[in-house]
């Protein structure tokens, strides 16, 4: 019997993927576990292998072509064997799958023309909830419980907009209604301009960061810090190791250490509760040509600032190899993002979520200052600390950046 093959969900924010090569062709003999084709979500380009031994009897998706999660992308079963009945009732999807388009539908009509591929749609018998595929990851990535939530579907289905409004409802802002989607007047251009779709990366990362802009009320908090006595340890610490260790790893490496202590910070919010971690996972931005992706450092208050350095160098190349992990990019909570080294000396963050906050870093910057009435060059760096009000308060969050001035201002506490 012929088996259907449907995009999958290779992250827990994907909400489509785009088909970069395929490694068989219609054909051609498949079997379970081998590679079938690789697929861009929206944080990497991933491996897709086959669930199925047999033949490969149609392609749905031509290579550079993107389709929703869970749309029909081939057809594996006996060589001959009729598959047709199989995606007769997948006009719609089909339409998208193989026809090359410039203008690409909202996620509404591709979520409406997909419905009846959602066959990991939970059963409506009982007190079960319907909800689409989309739905579901969204509520689970907003820790949102889909019982609260009215489905405006057919037959009181949850999509997509749904969860969106109950996410509005929930905010605790007027602004979390802000008209992010109103349609933008575009001037017609004067001169010669270039056109480029936007990768699954750069429309995931517009998404979440406009969800997060605008459900979450951002407060900010900036502290200055005295790095001398860190330089001169990075120096120690750079004869005494082979290792290359960099400034973000002490701030890494330091913002775990002060999250420890301030837990109210080390958050995350979830619609009707505030969870507190027991643990650390810090989230290190990296820049990508395509934006920006966020690997996790798991447990890094328990790590030395070595495995640390080591850990952050080697996530950041499968970053922008495209080779990250759907693991290695989950998991965070709280995040850092430095820009220090393009020269930025203070900046403000859009918090990463599920975290209630995320630190923004600046460059290290000398200045001379009055010490015991001389004048002396000292090192500076700004750091700003986004906060999700909905979480975290000036006073917790001005704690914690005390704290962290603290452990950078006398770094041998990292060591010790």
């Amino acid at each position: 019997m012929a088996n259907v093959v449907h995009m999958p969900a290779l992250s827990d924010t994907m909400e489509e993927g785009t088909l970069v090569a395929w490694h068989k062709k219609v054909g051609d003999a498949v079997e379970a576990g081998e590679l079938l084709a690789e697929i861009e979500t929206d944080k990497a380009v991933m491996e897709f292998q086959s669930f199925f031994d047999g033949v490969l009897l149609y392609i749905g998706v031509e290579e550079g072509n993107a389709v929703p999660v869970d749309a029909v992308i081939a057809v594996i079963g006996n060589e001959g064997e009729d598959y047709q009945a199989l995606i007769s009732g997948d006009a719609a999807n089909d339409a998208v799958a193989e026809t090359p388009t410039e203008e690409t539908p909202s996620t509404e009509v591709l979520e409406t023309i997909t419905a009846p591929l959602a066959q990991e749609t939970t059963a409506t018998e009982g007190d079960r909830i319907k909800a689409s595929p989309l739905a579901k990851a969204m509520a689970k990535e907003e820790g949102i419980d889909l019982a609260l939530v009215k489905g405006s579907g057919d037959d009181g289905r949850v999509v997509k907009r749904d969860i969106e409004t109950y996410m509005e409802q929930q905010a605790a802002a007027p602004v979390a209604a802000a008209p992010t989607t109103a349609p933008v007047a575009v001037p017609e251009a004067e001169g010669d301009y270039e056109d480029v779709p936007a990768s699954q990366m750069r429309k995931v990362i517009a998404r979440r960061l406009g969800e997060s802009k605008f459900s979450a009320p951002h407060f900010y908090l900036t502290m200055e810090i005295c790095m001398d006595k860190l330089i001169a340890t990075r120096k120690q610490v750079k004869e005494l190791t082979d290792t290359k260790i960099s400034f973000n790893d002490f701030v890494v490496k330091a913002t775990a250490k002060a999250l420890t202590e301030h837990k109210t910070i080390n958050a995350s919010w979830l619609g009707d509760r505030i969870r507190y971690y027991n643990y650390v996972n810090i989230g290190v931005a990296v820049a990508m040509d395509e934006g920006l992706v966020v690997p996790v450092v798991r447990g890094a208050d328990t790590k030395a600032l070595s495995q640390i350095a080591t850990e952050i160098r080697s996530l950041a190349g499968k970053a922008r190899d495209r080779k990250l992990t759907p693991d290695e990019m989950t998991g965070n909570t709280f995040t850092i993002s430095n820009l220090g080294m393009f020269g930025i000396d203070e900046f403000t963050a859009i918090i990463n979520p599920p975290d209630a906050c995320i630190l923004a870093v600046g460059a290290i910057k000398p200045r001379l200052v009055m010490v015991d009435g001389e004048v002396k060059e000292s090192n500076f760096m700004k750091v700003t600390l986004s906060c999700d009000h909905r979480v975290v308060d000036g006073a917790s969050g001005s704690q914690f950046l005390q704290t962290l001035k603290a452990i950078l201002e006398e770094p041998m506490r990292l060591i010790i």
